[in-house]
Protein backbone atom coordinates (compact mmCIF):
# COMPACT_ATOMS: atom_id res chain seq x y z
CA UNK A 1 0.00 0.00 0.00
CA UNK A 2 2.66 2.54 0.65
CA UNK A 3 3.90 2.78 -2.88
CA UNK A 4 0.22 3.93 -3.84
CA UNK A 5 0.27 6.93 -1.35
CA UNK A 6 3.93 7.58 -2.51
CA UNK A 7 2.46 7.85 -6.00
CA UNK A 8 -0.53 10.08 -4.53
CA UNK A 9 1.30 12.42 -2.42
CA UNK A 10 4.61 13.30 -1.80
CA UNK A 11 7.07 11.43 0.64
CA UNK A 12 6.46 12.74 4.48
CA UNK A 13 2.35 12.77 4.57
CA UNK A 14 1.34 9.52 3.85
CA UNK A 15 0.26 9.23 7.61
CA UNK A 16 -1.79 12.85 7.77
CA UNK A 17 -3.02 11.59 4.60
CA UNK A 18 -4.39 7.95 6.04
CA UNK A 19 -5.40 9.66 9.13
CA UNK A 20 -7.49 12.33 7.59
CA UNK A 21 -9.26 10.01 5.05
CA UNK A 22 -9.88 7.98 8.05
CA UNK A 23 -11.73 10.50 9.92
CA UNK A 24 -13.76 11.60 7.10
CA UNK A 25 -14.84 8.22 6.54
CA UNK A 26 -16.18 6.82 9.64
CA UNK A 27 -16.70 10.20 11.75
CA UNK A 28 -19.27 12.03 9.02
CA UNK A 29 -20.93 8.67 8.60
CA UNK A 30 -22.16 8.97 12.19
CA UNK A 31 -23.12 12.77 11.60
CA UNK A 32 -26.60 11.82 10.49
CA UNK A 33 -27.83 10.44 13.19
CA UNK A 34 -26.56 12.97 15.34
CA UNK A 35 -28.31 15.38 13.20
CA UNK A 36 -31.71 13.15 13.59
CA UNK A 37 -30.82 13.17 17.39
CA UNK A 38 -30.24 17.65 17.45
CA UNK A 39 -33.47 18.06 15.85
CA UNK A 40 -35.61 16.21 18.14
CA UNK A 41 -36.14 18.97 20.38
CA UNK A 42 -34.10 21.68 18.24
CA UNK A 43 -34.83 23.62 15.28
CA UNK A 44 -33.19 22.12 11.86
CA UNK A 45 -31.84 25.73 10.34
CA UNK A 46 -30.88 27.51 13.82
CA UNK A 47 -29.37 24.17 15.15
CA UNK A 48 -27.09 23.58 11.87
CA UNK A 49 -26.29 27.33 12.09
CA UNK A 50 -25.16 27.85 15.71
CA UNK A 51 -23.03 24.95 14.61
CA UNK A 52 -21.24 26.20 12.34
CA UNK A 53 -21.17 29.98 13.43
CA UNK A 54 -19.82 28.49 17.14
CA UNK A 55 -16.79 26.04 15.20
CA UNK A 56 -16.03 29.35 13.19
CA UNK A 57 -15.76 31.57 16.27
CA UNK A 58 -13.49 28.59 17.73
CA UNK A 59 -11.62 28.58 14.42
CA UNK A 60 -11.20 32.10 14.47
CA UNK A 61 -9.61 32.70 18.22
CA UNK A 62 -7.22 29.75 17.18
CA UNK A 63 -6.32 31.27 14.07
CA UNK A 64 -5.34 34.58 16.02
CA UNK A 65 -3.68 32.85 18.54
CA UNK A 66 -1.09 31.11 15.91
CA UNK A 67 -0.91 34.84 14.83
CA UNK A 68 -2.52 33.96 11.36
CA UNK A 69 -3.14 37.41 9.56
CA UNK A 70 -6.77 38.34 9.19
CA UNK A 71 -8.03 37.50 5.56
CA UNK A 72 -8.38 40.32 2.92
CA UNK A 73 -11.74 41.88 1.81
CA UNK A 74 -11.12 39.34 -1.65
CA UNK A 75 -10.40 36.39 0.94
CA UNK A 76 -13.61 37.36 3.04
CA UNK A 77 -15.87 37.27 -0.46
CA UNK A 78 -14.47 33.86 -1.19
CA UNK A 79 -15.05 32.66 1.54
CA UNK A 80 -18.42 33.82 2.74
CA UNK A 81 -19.42 31.98 -1.19
CA UNK A 82 -17.87 28.89 0.32
CA UNK A 83 -19.99 29.11 3.49
CA UNK A 84 -22.60 29.76 1.89
CA UNK A 85 -22.55 26.73 -0.11
CA UNK A 86 -21.25 24.17 2.10
CA UNK A 87 -22.28 25.10 5.45
CA UNK A 88 -25.53 27.17 5.23
CA UNK A 89 -26.60 25.72 1.47
CA UNK A 90 -25.40 22.07 1.90
CA UNK A 91 -25.85 21.09 5.32
CA UNK A 92 -29.00 23.21 5.44
CA UNK A 93 -30.41 21.15 2.80
CA UNK A 94 -29.38 18.41 4.81
CA UNK A 95 -30.92 18.19 7.73
CA UNK A 96 -33.95 20.39 6.30
CA UNK A 97 -34.13 16.94 4.23
CA UNK A 98 -34.04 14.19 7.11
CA UNK A 99 -36.76 16.69 9.29
CA UNK A 100 -38.71 16.38 6.46
CA UNK A 101 -38.70 12.52 6.85
CA UNK A 102 -35.75 11.46 4.51
CA UNK A 103 -33.85 8.48 6.41
CA UNK A 104 -30.21 9.05 7.74
CA UNK A 105 -28.98 5.94 6.11
CA UNK A 106 -30.75 6.99 2.53
CA UNK A 107 -30.00 10.50 3.18
CA UNK A 108 -25.86 9.27 3.22
CA UNK A 109 -26.60 7.32 0.11
CA UNK A 110 -27.99 10.40 -1.66
CA UNK A 111 -24.34 12.48 -1.05
CA UNK A 112 -22.19 9.79 -3.27
CA UNK A 113 -23.60 11.87 -5.83
CA UNK A 114 -21.16 14.60 -5.05
CA UNK A 115 -18.20 13.51 -6.03
CA UNK A 116 -19.43 12.88 -9.53
CA UNK A 117 -20.30 17.00 -9.50
CA UNK A 118 -17.12 17.75 -8.26
CA UNK A 119 -15.43 15.58 -10.88
CA UNK A 120 -17.27 17.73 -13.57
CA UNK A 121 -16.49 21.10 -12.04
CA UNK A 122 -12.91 19.90 -12.13
CA UNK A 123 -12.98 18.64 -15.87
CA UNK A 124 -14.77 21.75 -16.89
CA UNK A 125 -12.06 23.52 -15.02
CA UNK A 126 -9.79 22.05 -17.43
CA UNK A 127 -8.26 19.82 -15.03
CA UNK A 128 -7.14 16.28 -15.92
CA UNK A 129 -10.11 13.29 -14.41
CA UNK A 130 -7.99 9.84 -14.80
CA UNK A 131 -10.46 7.58 -16.52
CA UNK A 132 -10.42 4.63 -13.78
CA UNK A 133 -11.41 8.05 -11.22
CA UNK A 134 -14.15 8.11 -13.69
CA UNK A 135 -15.01 4.24 -13.64
CA UNK A 136 -14.55 4.34 -9.59
CA UNK A 137 -17.25 7.27 -9.29
CA UNK A 138 -20.06 5.70 -11.61
CA UNK A 139 -19.40 2.09 -9.73
CA UNK A 140 -19.78 4.22 -6.05
CA UNK A 141 -23.16 5.80 -7.65
CA UNK A 142 -24.37 2.41 -8.99
CA UNK A 143 -23.60 1.66 -5.49
CA UNK A 144 -25.79 4.18 -3.61
CA UNK A 145 -28.04 3.16 -5.89
CA UNK A 146 -28.61 -0.34 -4.41
CA UNK A 147 -28.23 1.06 -0.58
CA UNK A 148 -31.24 3.60 -1.60
CA UNK A 149 -33.71 0.57 -1.87
CA UNK A 150 -33.13 0.53 1.71
CA UNK A 151 -35.41 3.39 1.84
CA UNK A 152 -37.73 5.99 -0.49
CA UNK A 153 -38.73 9.44 -0.97
CA UNK A 154 -41.70 9.05 0.48
CA UNK A 155 -41.98 12.01 2.36
CA UNK A 156 -42.48 14.66 -0.09
CA UNK A 157 -40.97 15.97 -3.48
CA UNK A 158 -39.73 18.66 -1.35
CA UNK A 159 -37.76 16.89 0.99
CA UNK A 160 -36.15 14.85 -2.32
CA UNK A 161 -35.29 17.86 -3.84
CA UNK A 162 -33.50 19.53 -0.70
CA UNK A 163 -31.98 15.86 -0.30
CA UNK A 164 -30.17 15.71 -4.32
CA UNK A 165 -29.54 19.79 -3.70
CA UNK A 166 -27.41 19.09 -0.62
CA UNK A 167 -24.39 17.28 -2.78
CA UNK A 168 -24.59 19.57 -5.78
CA UNK A 169 -23.85 22.87 -3.27
CA UNK A 170 -21.13 20.64 -1.43
CA UNK A 171 -19.48 20.05 -4.68
CA UNK A 172 -19.54 23.67 -5.82
CA UNK A 173 -18.07 24.90 -2.52
CA UNK A 174 -15.50 21.94 -2.83
CA UNK A 175 -14.05 23.26 -5.91
CA UNK A 176 -14.58 26.71 -5.24
CA UNK A 177 -11.99 26.54 -1.96
CA UNK A 178 -9.69 24.51 -4.96
CA UNK A 179 -9.50 27.69 -7.35
CA UNK A 180 -10.29 31.17 -5.32
CA UNK A 181 -7.60 32.84 -3.21
CA UNK A 182 -8.06 32.02 0.50
CA UNK A 183 -6.20 32.88 3.66
CA UNK A 184 -3.93 29.62 5.86
CA UNK A 185 -6.16 26.84 6.05
CA UNK A 186 -7.27 27.89 9.91
CA UNK A 187 -8.21 30.87 9.11
CA UNK A 188 -10.47 29.75 5.93
CA UNK A 189 -12.27 27.16 8.05
CA UNK A 190 -12.71 29.83 11.04
CA UNK A 191 -13.81 32.71 8.00
CA UNK A 192 -15.90 30.11 5.96
CA UNK A 193 -17.96 28.77 8.97
CA UNK A 194 -18.40 32.10 10.35
CA UNK A 195 -19.73 33.23 7.77
CA UNK A 196 -22.12 29.96 6.81
CA UNK A 197 -22.81 29.96 10.23
CA UNK A 198 -23.86 33.78 10.26
CA UNK A 199 -26.01 33.63 7.03
CA UNK A 200 -27.97 30.01 8.56
CA UNK A 201 -28.99 31.86 11.81
CA UNK A 202 -30.33 34.91 9.60
CA UNK A 203 -32.40 32.98 7.47
CA UNK A 204 -33.56 30.88 10.39
CA UNK A 205 -34.70 34.21 12.22
CA UNK A 206 -36.48 35.78 9.35
CA UNK A 207 -38.11 32.46 7.52
CA UNK A 208 -38.13 29.23 10.05
CA UNK A 209 -41.44 28.95 12.50
CA UNK A 210 -39.66 26.91 14.70
CA UNK A 211 -36.77 29.38 15.92
CA UNK A 212 -39.48 32.07 16.85
CA UNK A 213 -41.24 29.43 18.85
CA UNK A 214 -38.16 27.65 20.28
CA UNK A 215 -37.26 28.16 23.91
CA UNK A 216 -33.71 26.35 25.02
CA UNK A 217 -35.07 25.22 28.49
CA UNK A 218 -37.44 22.60 26.43
CA UNK A 219 -34.14 21.32 24.26
CA UNK A 220 -33.15 17.68 25.59
CA UNK A 221 -30.18 16.82 26.82
CA UNK A 222 -29.46 14.16 24.20
CA UNK A 223 -30.15 16.95 21.72
CA UNK A 224 -27.42 19.38 23.21
CA UNK A 225 -25.01 16.24 23.41
CA UNK A 226 -25.44 15.27 19.56
CA UNK A 227 -25.06 19.14 19.23
CA UNK A 228 -21.55 18.90 20.85
CA UNK A 229 -20.83 16.46 18.86
CA UNK A 230 -21.47 17.48 15.25
CA UNK A 231 -19.65 21.48 16.62
CA UNK A 232 -16.69 19.12 18.13
CA UNK A 233 -16.11 15.92 15.94
CA UNK A 234 -18.44 16.62 12.78
CA UNK A 235 -17.01 20.10 11.84
CA UNK A 236 -13.77 21.61 14.43
CA UNK A 237 -11.98 17.88 13.15
CA UNK A 238 -13.58 16.47 10.11
CA UNK A 239 -14.26 19.56 8.24
CA UNK A 240 -10.44 20.71 8.90
CA UNK A 241 -9.10 17.00 7.56
CA UNK A 242 -11.81 17.47 4.95
CA UNK A 243 -10.15 21.20 3.39
CA UNK A 244 -6.75 19.79 3.94
CA UNK A 245 -7.21 16.89 2.12
CA UNK A 246 -8.85 19.16 -0.55
CA UNK A 247 -6.05 20.91 -0.27
CA UNK A 248 -3.63 17.63 -0.45
CA UNK A 249 -4.94 15.20 -2.41
CA UNK A 250 -6.98 14.79 -6.10
CA UNK A 251 -10.53 15.69 -5.91
CA UNK A 252 -11.55 12.22 -6.38
CA UNK A 253 -9.59 10.78 -3.34
CA UNK A 254 -10.72 13.83 -1.01
CA UNK A 255 -14.39 12.99 -2.25
CA UNK A 256 -14.41 9.65 -1.63
CA UNK A 257 -15.88 9.66 1.57
CA UNK A 258 -18.76 10.06 0.11
CA UNK A 259 -18.95 6.24 -1.00
CA UNK A 260 -18.05 4.92 2.59
CA UNK A 261 -19.97 7.60 4.37
CA UNK A 262 -23.42 5.57 3.31
CA UNK A 263 -22.28 2.19 5.06
CA UNK A 264 -21.66 3.68 7.81
CA UNK A 265 -24.35 5.75 8.44
CA UNK A 266 -26.73 2.55 8.03
CA UNK A 267 -24.96 0.61 10.37
CA UNK A 268 -25.15 3.06 13.00
CA UNK A 269 -29.30 3.83 11.94
CA UNK A 270 -29.38 -0.34 13.06
CA UNK A 271 -27.13 -0.22 16.19
CA UNK A 272 -29.00 2.89 17.77
CA UNK A 273 -31.82 4.09 15.88
CA UNK A 274 -33.52 0.77 15.21
CA UNK A 275 -33.24 0.53 10.92
CA UNK A 276 -33.63 -2.81 9.93
CA UNK A 277 -31.47 -4.09 6.35
CA UNK A 278 -32.01 -6.08 3.98
CA UNK A 279 -29.93 -8.00 1.38
CA UNK A 280 -29.56 -4.52 -0.84
CA UNK A 281 -26.67 -3.78 1.75
CA UNK A 282 -24.42 -6.96 1.12
CA UNK A 283 -25.31 -6.34 -2.91
CA UNK A 284 -24.03 -2.48 -2.36
CA UNK A 285 -21.41 -3.34 -0.36
CA UNK A 286 -18.79 -4.54 -2.72
CA UNK A 287 -19.85 -2.03 -5.51
CA UNK A 288 -18.87 0.74 -3.04
CA UNK A 289 -15.71 -0.98 -2.03
CA UNK A 290 -14.32 -1.63 -5.84
CA UNK A 291 -14.98 2.50 -6.67
CA UNK A 292 -13.39 3.19 -3.46
CA UNK A 293 -10.60 0.87 -4.77
CA UNK A 294 -10.55 2.28 -8.15
CA UNK A 295 -10.06 5.97 -6.67
CA UNK A 296 -7.56 5.58 -4.20
CA UNK A 297 -5.33 2.91 -6.41
CA UNK A 298 -6.37 2.70 -9.74
CA UNK A 299 -4.42 5.52 -11.01
CA UNK A 300 -1.09 4.36 -9.45
CA UNK A 301 -1.66 0.35 -10.13
CA UNK A 302 -2.74 1.26 -13.81
CA UNK A 303 0.87 2.54 -14.05
CA UNK A 304 2.80 -0.11 -12.26
CA UNK A 305 0.86 -2.50 -14.63
CA UNK A 306 -0.18 -0.54 -17.59
CA UNK A 307 3.16 -1.06 -19.58
CA UNK A 308 3.63 -5.23 -18.69
CA UNK A 309 0.15 -5.67 -19.51
CA UNK A 310 0.78 -3.89 -23.18
CA UNK A 311 4.06 -5.76 -23.58
CA UNK A 312 2.32 -8.56 -22.72
CA UNK A 313 -0.70 -7.57 -24.84
CA UNK A 314 1.66 -6.74 -27.93
CA UNK A 315 3.48 -10.53 -27.63
CA UNK A 316 0.49 -12.51 -27.77
CA UNK A 317 -0.77 -10.55 -30.87
CA UNK A 318 2.97 -11.37 -32.76
CA UNK A 319 2.01 -15.10 -31.60
CA UNK A 320 -1.43 -15.14 -32.91
CA UNK A 321 0.14 -13.78 -36.10
CA UNK A 322 2.94 -16.59 -36.26
CA UNK A 323 0.23 -19.35 -35.74
CA UNK A 324 -2.45 -17.88 -37.94
CA UNK A 325 -0.71 -16.01 -41.21
CA UNK A 326 -3.05 -13.88 -43.38
CA UNK A 327 -4.20 -16.11 -46.38
CA UNK A 328 -3.03 -14.59 -49.78
CA UNK A 329 -4.82 -14.24 -52.43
Amino acid sequence: MSFIFRRIIPSGKQVPLIAALLIVYFVWGTTYHALNVAMQTMPPLLMNGARFLLAGAVMLGLARWKGLAWPSLEQWRHSALIGGLMAFGAMGLVVLAQKMGIGSGLMATVVTTMPMWLALWTRWGGEHVPATSWLGLVLGVAGAAVLALEGDFSATWLGALFAFGAPLCWSLGSYASRKLSLPGPAMASAAQWLTGGAIGLLVAVLFEPATHTWQIGQTSVASWGAWGYLVVMGTLVTLNAYLWLLKNSSAALASSYSFVNPVVALWVGVALGGEVLTGQVFIALPLILLALALIVYGQPLWRRLGPPLSRLGRRIQRLTRTRHPAAHP
